[in-house]
C-alpha cells in the first residue's frame, strides 16, 4: 500500500469516529448544520464524479437537487409514503433525468455543456412555479414536510436521528463511489478523461459511459436533495436558484478536483464559511466571502484535501529522519 493509500485511510477512519461522537458534544443548531454538510458532501461527491473523473462541467446540479427534493416533499406531504422509500424513489428518477440530459450533451463540450446545464440550472426554478404544476409542488408557496420521528422507540431527538440516518447514507454512497472508482469503471472513466482516443480505440464505450456517470452523478445530487427536504421540512422554487449550482462547483474546487474524501471539506467550507462571512462583516458578506474563497484557492492551489495529504507527507519524512 502506497504511504498516501495509508494516510487517507487513517484519516478516513479518524473522520468517521469523529462523526459518530460528534452530536454527543453539539447542540441541536450545530447538529443540523453538521448533517447540512454531510448532505452537500454527497451533492459534491456526485457533481465530482462528473468533473473531476469524467471531465463534464455541469452547472446545472442545482436542477438535480431540487428534483431529488421535490420528489421526496411530494410522496410525504401529499402521498404520506415513508422517507424510506421517497429516497430511493427520488433518486431513481434523478439517474433518469441525468441519464436522458445526459445522452443529448454528449455532443456538447466545455463551456458549451457548461451553458446547456447551466440552462438546466434556471429553467427548473421556473418550471416549479409553472400553474399547472402547482397542485404538486404548491407553486411560490413550496410544500412542508413533517420531520420523521425516531424508529423503533430509539432513545433519540429528531435532529440526530436524521443526522445518523444521513450519516449512514452518506457513508454507504461515499463508499459505492470509491468501489466503483477503484474497478473496472474507474479505470475506463480515467481513460475516457485523459485519453479519449486512446480510449476508444481499446474498445471502451465513450457515449455510453458518459452518460451513465452524468446519471449517476445526478443520483447522487438528487439523493442529497431528497435528504435536504427532510431534514430542512420546506421546498421552495426559490430555494434551488442558478447559485445553488454555483456553490457546489465551488465545493468541488475547494475540497479538490477528483478527490473523493475532499467533498466532506467542500461541504464544510460551503456551509461554514459564508457564516463566518456574516459574522465579519453584515454588510459585505459576498465581498468577504469572494475573498476568503480567493485566499483559500491561493494557498491551497491542489484543494483543501490535497493539502492535507501534502502536509502528511511532509511530517512523515519529517518523522523518519
Amino acid at each position: 500500500m502506497s504511504t498516501n493509500a495509508a494516510t487517507s485511510r487513517v484519516l478516513i477512519a479518524l473522520a468517521v469516529v469523529v462523526a459518530v461522537l460528534l452530536p454527543v458534544a453539539l447542540s441541536d443548531f450545530h447538529v443540523f448544520q453538521a448533517t447540512q454538510i454531510l448532505i452537500y458532501a454527497i451533492a459534491i461527491l456526485g457533481l465530482n464524479l462528473l468533473i473531476g473523473y469524467n471531465s463534464q462541467i455541469s452547472l446545472g446540479h442545482g436542477a438535480f437537487y431540487a428534483i431529488g427534493a421535490y420528489v421526496v416533499a411530494i410522496l410525504m406531504a401529499q402521498y404520506e409514503v415513508s422517507y424510506f422509500f421517497a429516497l430511493p424513489a427520488a433518486a431513481a428518477i434523478c439517474f433518469v433525468a441525468g441519464f436522458l440530459f445526459g445522452l443529448p450533451a454528449l455532443k456538447l463540450e466545455g463551456h458549451y455543456l457548461a451553458l446547456a446545464t447551466f440552462a438546466l440550472a434556471l429553467a427548473v426554478p421556473q418550471l416549479l412555479k409553472y400553474p399547472a404544476f402547482e397542485p404538486w409542488t404548491g407553486g411560490v408557496q413550496g410544500i412542508f414536510v413533517l420531520k420523521p420521528d425516531p424508529p423503533f422507540g430509539l432513545p433519540l431527538g429528531a435532529d440526530h436521528w436524521l443526522y445518523y440516518f444521513t450519516l449512514a447514507i452518506t457513508l454507504g454512497v461515499f463508499l459505492m463511489a470509491a468501489n466503483l472508482l477503484d474497478g473496472r469503471v474507474g479505470r475506463a472513466l480515467v481513460a475516457i478523461r485523459d485519453q479519449p482516443v486512446a480510449a476508444e480505440t481499446m474498445g471502451i464505450n465513450i457515449a455510453m459511459y458518459k452518460a451513465i456517470t452524468f446519471g449517476v452523478s445526478a443520483l447522487y445530487t438528487g439523493l442529497a436533495g431528497g435528504l435536504s427536504a427532510i431534514v430542512i421540512q420546506f421546498v421552495a422554487p426559490d430555494s434551488f436558484t442558478m447559485f445553488l449550482s454555483i456553490f457546489l462547483l465551488v465545493g468541488v474546487v475547494i475540497g479538490g478536483v477528483a478527490s473523493i474524501p475532499g467533498a466532506f471539506l467542500d461541504a464544510a467550507f460551503i456551509v461554514i464559511i459564508p457564516n463566518v462571512a456574516a459574522d465579519i462583516s453584515k454588510a459585505a458578506t459576498g465581498a468577504v466571502y469572494g475573498l476568503l474563497l480567493i485566499v483559500f484557492v491561493y494557498l491551497l492551489p491542489r484543494g483543501a484535501w490535497g493539502g492535507i495529504t501534502v502536509g502528511c507527507k511532509w511530517l512523515t519524512r519529517r518523522a523518519s529522519l
